[in-house]
C-alpha cells in the first residue's frame, strides 16, 4: 500500500484493524457480596523468593553455580525466610546446588528451603534425596488443573486429575517419612497450576482432596498456592477468585493461602496486592519480577509499596544499589531506569515545577517540624534505599530555577539569592538546550564559576593588607591589576569590605555601592572554604553579582567585589 493510500485510509477511517475477534473475554465469577474491596493491607505477607528456580529457568543464560551462590547470599541478606532453591529432580545443577547449601551448612536456622516437583513418582524420590539433611523443607508439588490444559495437553477428566494429585500427595508423604524421622520439618505446598483458568469449584475440590490426603491440621498446615500462571483478567477478578476459594474451602483453618502471580497483562503486583486484601497470607515472586514471558510478581516493588504506607516489609531493601548490581550480574538482565524504587531515574525530577516542589518539601523535612516524610513527587525518602537526595533533581532544558537551586545547594552547598537564581537559570537552560540533553552537576558548577567567580575581565586582586586605624576604623592597602597596569589602592572604612570598597572608589574614581551581601562556609572541617555572594549597584541602579571563594573570608569578599566589577565591565 502506498503512503498516499495509507493517508487516504486514515482520513476516511479505514486504518488497519487488529484481529480482536479471535479472542474471548475472560468470564469473571459471580461474587456480588465480595468483601475484599473494603479491606486494607496492614502487615507484610510471608515472602517466598523463587529467583533461583522460576526466575532462573526463564533466563537466556541460566545462572552458573557461582552466580546461584551469589544470588542465594543476596536473598539471605535481604531477609527471605523461604527460598525456592530449585527443581532438583529435573536439573543436575539444581540438585548439586541444593546439596551444597545443605552439606556446607549455608542455610540459616530460621530459613526454609523450598523445592519444586511434578506429580511423578521418580521425581518425588529424587527430590527427597536432594533435600536429605535439611532442617526445614517445603515440598512444592504441582500439576496443571486448567480446563484448557486438561483438554489440550493431558486429555484427562477432572476425576483423573484429582486422582493424579492425591496419588502424588500420598507418594510425597511416604517418601518424606524418612526425612521427618531424621528430624526434617517437611511442609507440603500444593499448586493447582493455572489456577485462574480452572473452574473455581473444581480448584477447591482438588485442593481439599490434597489437604485431606496430607492429613493437614491447624498445627501442621499445608500451603495451598493459587497461581495466576498466565494472567488472564483484571486484578479484581483474581481477588474475587481468591476470596471465593477461601470462603468455600473445607478446612480453611488447616491451610496457608499463597499467591504466585505472573505479569502477562502488566498487573501482577496489583493482583497480588488485591489477593492479600482477599485473605491470602503468603506471596511468591522474584527480585524485580524476573520470570517466564513477562515475568513473575516483583517482590521488590510490592514490598516497597507496603514500606511507603508505613508497613514493615520484613525484608531489608536499604542497599538497593547492591541488590540491583547483584541481580544484573546474575540474571544478565539490566534494571530499567524507570523500575520502581530501584531505577536510576525514579527519584529524579527534570520538570521545573516538580523541582521547585521537591526543594520546598525537602526544606520542610529538614526543619524537623513533622516526623513523617512528606515531599511532593517523592513517595519515599531516597536515602532509605541507599540513594541520595542529590540525585532527586537533575537538570535539562525542561527544568527551571528550582532545579538549578537544588543542584547547587545539594551538590555544592551553594544557596543563591532569588535574584541571582533568576539571573543564572537562563544560562543553565541555554547550555542544556545547546547540548540537547541533561546538564550534569559539574557542568552547571563550571558554568556558575565562569559566569560569577572566574570572570574574564580587566580587574584582578593581587594582594592586600588589613590594619586598624582605630577600634572603629579598618585600613586596607592593596595591589590590583587593571588591564595591563598594576595599581596601589588605599582606603578605610567601618570594616574590611567598606575599607576595600573605599580604596577601589578612590583609585577607579567611580561610585561602588554594595546592596546585597551574604557569606557562609561551603563545607566543614580544616579545609572549609568561605563563599561570598555580593551585589554591586552603579549610579544607574544596574546591579552586578559577583562571587568569591577562598579559605579566607576577607579574600572571598574582596574577590566577589572584583568579580562584580569585571561583570559590570563585560556587560
Amino acid at each position: 500500500m502506498t503512503s498516499e493510500n495509507q493517508a487516504a485510509n486514515l482520513r476516511t477511517g479505514l486504518a488497519k484493524k487488529m484481529p480482536h475477534q479471535k479472542y474471548r473475554a475472560f468470564e469473571p465469577i459471580a461474587l456480588p457480596d465480595r468483601q475484599w474491596p473494603d479491606n486494607r493491607i496492614i502487615e507484610a505477607p510471608r515472602w517466598c523468593s523463587v529467583d533461583l528456580r522460576d526466575g532462573n529457568q526463564a533466563l537466556v543464560e541460566p545462572m552458573n553455580p557461582v552466580e546461584k551462590h551469589k544470588m542465594w547470599d543476596l536473598l539471605v541478606e535481604i531477609g527471605f525466610k523461604e527460598i525456592e532453591v530449585g527443581f532438583p529432580a529435573a536439573s543436575q545443577t539444581d540438585f548439586e546446588f541444593v546439596r551444597k547449601i545443605i552439606e556446607e551448612d549455608l542455610i540459616p536456622d530460621d530459613l526454609t528451603i523450598q523445592v519444586l516437583c511434578q506429580a511423578r513418582k521418580e521425581l518425588i524420590e529424587r527430590t527427597c534425596e536432594a533435600v536429605s539433611g535439611a532442617s526445614n523443607v517445603i515440598f512444592h508439588l504441582y500439576n496443571s488443573t486448567s480446563t484448557l490444559q486438561r483438554k489440550v495437553v493431558f486429555d484427562m477428566s477432572q476425576a483423573e486429575v484429582i486422582q493424579l494429585a492425591t496419588d502424588a500427595t500420598k507418594l510425597v508423604k511416604e517418601n518424606t517419612k524418612k526425612l521427618r524421622d531424621e528430624g526434617t520439618r517437611v511442609i507440603l505446598e500444593y499448586s493447582p497450576e493455572s489456577y485462574t483458568a480452572t473452574e473455581m469449584d473444581f480448584a477447591i475440590e482438588i485442593c481439599s482432596e490434597v489437604l485431606n490426603e496430607w492429613d493437614a491440621s491447624e498445627k501442621e498446615k499445608i500451603i495451598l498456592n493459587l497461581p495466576s500462571t498466565v494472567e488472564m483478567a483484571t486484578p479484581n477478578v483474581y481477588a474475587d477468585q481468591i476470596e471465593y476459594f477461601i470462603r468455600n474451602l473445607p478446612g480453611r483453618n488447616k491451610a496457608i493461602i499463597s499467591l504466585h502471580t505472573h505479569n502477562d497483562r502488566g498487573t501482577g503486583i496489583a493482583a497480588s496486592e488485591l489477593g492479600l486484601m482477599a485473605g491470602a497470607e503468603r506471596v511468591e515472586g522474584t527480585l524485580f519480577g524476573n520470570g517466564e514471558r513477562t515475568g513473575n510478581l516483583d517482590i521488590i516493588t510490592m514490598a516497597m509499596n507496603m514500606f511507603s504506607q508505613g508497613i514493615d516489609p520484613n525484608l531489608y531493601l536499604g542497599d538497593m544499589p547492591k541488590i540491583v548490581s547483584v541481580s544484573e550480574e546474575c540474571t544478565k538482565i539490566p534494571i530499567h531506569v524507570r523500575q520502581p524504587y530501584a531505577g536510576e531515574l525514579v527519584f529524579t525530577a527534570f520538570s521545573g515545577s516538580h523541582q521547585d516542589a521537591i526543594k520546598k518539601g525537602m526544606h520542610l523535612v529538614s526543619t524537623g517540624s513533622d516526623n513523617f516524610w512528606e515531599v511532593p513527587y517523592l513517595p519515599i525518602d531516597p536515602n532509605d534505599v541507599g540513594s541520595s537526595y542529590r540525585e532527586t533533581v537533575r537538570v535539562n532544558s525542561q527544568s527551571g530555577k528550582g532545579g538549578v537551586a537544588f543542584v547547587l545547594e545539594h551538590h555544592f552547598g551553594v544557596t543563591l539569592p532569588r535574584a541571582l537564581l533568576l539571573e543564572f537559570s537562563p544560562v543553565v537552560q541555554g547550555l542544556s538546550e545547546a547540548g540537547g540533553g541533561e546538564l550534569k552537576p559539574e557542568e552547571m558548577w563550571n558554568a556558575f564559576k565562569k559566569e560569577y567567580i572566574d570572570v574574564n575581565g580587566p580587574y584582578r586582586l593581587i594582594e592586600y593588607k588589613l590594619g586598624a586605624a582605630s577600634p572603629e576604623i579598618e585600613i586596607c592597602n592593596g595591589l590590583i591589576q587593571v588591564s595591563e597596569n598594576e595599581l596601589r589602592i588605599n582606603g578605610r572604612g567601618s570594616g574590611p569590605i567598606a575599607a576595600f570598597v573605599d580604596a577601589l572608589v578612590k583609585t577607579l574614581n567611580e561610585p561602588l555601592n554594595v546592596v546585597e551581601y551574604q557569606e557562609y562556609a561551603l563545607n566543614e572541617g580544616s579545609q572549609a572554604r568561605a563563599i561570598c555572594i555580593l551585589c554591586m549597584e552603579d549610579e544607574s541602579k544596574n546591579r552586578y553579582y559577583g562571587v568569591g571563594v577562598s579559605k579566607n573570608t576577607n579574600r572571598a569578599a574582596f574577590e566577589s567585589i572584583i568579580s562584580s566589577l569585571n561583570r559590570k565591565w563585560i556587560k
